[in-house]
């Protein structure tokens, strides 16, 4: 049973994955088009009809109005084929259109995929009429079904609950705003790209879907700081570090101007809890101060290269410069002194790190 279980939880994992893949470009590719707007045109962007700054967050405004159809389609897609990208299509705008908004979009594609699915197993047609069944017979089904239960019994409680956050988030002021970026500050550094991040990952994806760009914000931070925490200690400290955590830094850094922390792993596989506590108390407080200075950053990904599109660019680098420093002087002192056993153990020939040995995965 538990083999079954986890086996239900991988392909689910999946399907999610497969649709974030789908949405990160146009996440991409929209948020930079208002962000540039933004630059060329002021905070009055919207009432300059007719110019390319103008035509550019006009761009991207209805690029992002595509994000929960396209990723509502790309989970049905990827639950049953191509009979459920057109319904996951609709019930994604529907979606859009009721205010489930993105929570909505990703329970919709899964409604959508295992309908077709249960559509397929059931309705038995005469071999000469086998053909409708993907072009016509289970997209409209799918459709009338998914689009039915979205609009009456899944819609409203989603809609509630996506009121019920955004307007929790916009109230938050001072303290309690400071504690809800070092909780997403936390999370996005704990496991350094792993599901933990992902969690995080996708609700900050979430809220800027809906208009909310701070928990992006905090997202770029956390997955920042423990490449340039952990090389800000090395270059203190260097006697704490063995050649081969060096050399794997050479890589780590780089990434990290990415906004790709799982380049630090190796690093933090041989002192777990000293490199994580280091990393997760100095993302906590840079995140804390993010939301609290009201960074926000219109886009998912770009790393330090996009850092210019941000709202108050200047105070998330200061955000990034604090939060480095407390974890690479928090884990000079914390870190022991490399022995020579060390060194032994840890063999530069057969631990060595190189960018194309780390697989690693955008946050």
């Amino acid at each position: 049973m538990t083999t079954i279980k986890r086996q239900y939880g991988q392909e689910i994992k999946g399907h999610l994955l497969t649709g974030i893949s789908w949405m990160i470009p146009l996440i991409v590719a929209a948020g930079i088009c208002i962000a540039l707007g933004q630059v060329i045109g002021g905070p009055d962007v919207g009432k300059q009809t007719g110019s390319i700054a103008w035509m550019l967050n006009q761009i991207g405004g209805w690029g992002m109005g595509l994000i929960v159809p396209l990723i509502s389609a790309a989970i049905a897609y990827s639950i049953a084929d191509r009979p459920g990208f057109a319904p996951g299509l609709i019930v994604g705008f529907i979606c859009g259109q009721i205010g489930t908004g993105f929570i909505g979009g990703i329970l919709g594609g899964f409604l959508v995929g295992y309908t077709v699915l249960l559509l397929r197993r059931t309705i038995k047609l005469p071999q000469s009429m086998q053909g409708l069944m993907p072009i016509m017979v289970l997209p409209l089904l799918s459709t009338i079904i998914a689009g039915l239960l979205m609009m009456t019994f899944i819609g409203q409680p989603i809609v509630w609950l996506q009121k019920a956050l955004v307007a929790l988030l916009e109230s938050m002021q001072g303290g309690s705003k400071f504690v809800m970026g070092a909780i997403l500050g936390a999370m996005a550094t704990f496991d350094f790209g792993g599901p933990i991040n992902k969690t995080m990952s996708l609700f900050a994806d979430g809220m800027l879907v809906d208009g909310i760009y701070g928990p992006e914000a905090v997202k770029f931070i956390g997955s920042i700081i423990p490449p340039f925490g952990i090389t800000l200690s090395c270059l203190l400290t260097r006697h704490k570090y063995t050649q081969a955590e060096k050399e794997a830094l050479k890589a780590a850094f780089p990434m990290g101007i990415c906004m790709i922390t799982e380049g630090v792993i190796p690093i933090a596989a041989r002192d777990l809890f000293r490199v994580v506590g280091s990393c997760v108390v100095a993302s906590s407080i840079a995140g804390g101060l993010v939301m609290v200075w009201g960074v926000e950053a219109p886009v998912p990904h770009g790393g330090m290269f996009v850092v210019p599109l941000f709202t108050k660019p200047w105070l998330f680098c200061v955000a990034l410069g604090i939060g480095t420093a407390i974890c690479g002087v928090m884990l000079s002192v914390l870190k022991k002194t490399v022995t020579q056993a060390d060194e032994e153990f840890d063999d530069v020939e057969d631990h060595n790190v190189r960018d194309d040995d780390i697989k690693f995965t955008l946050e």
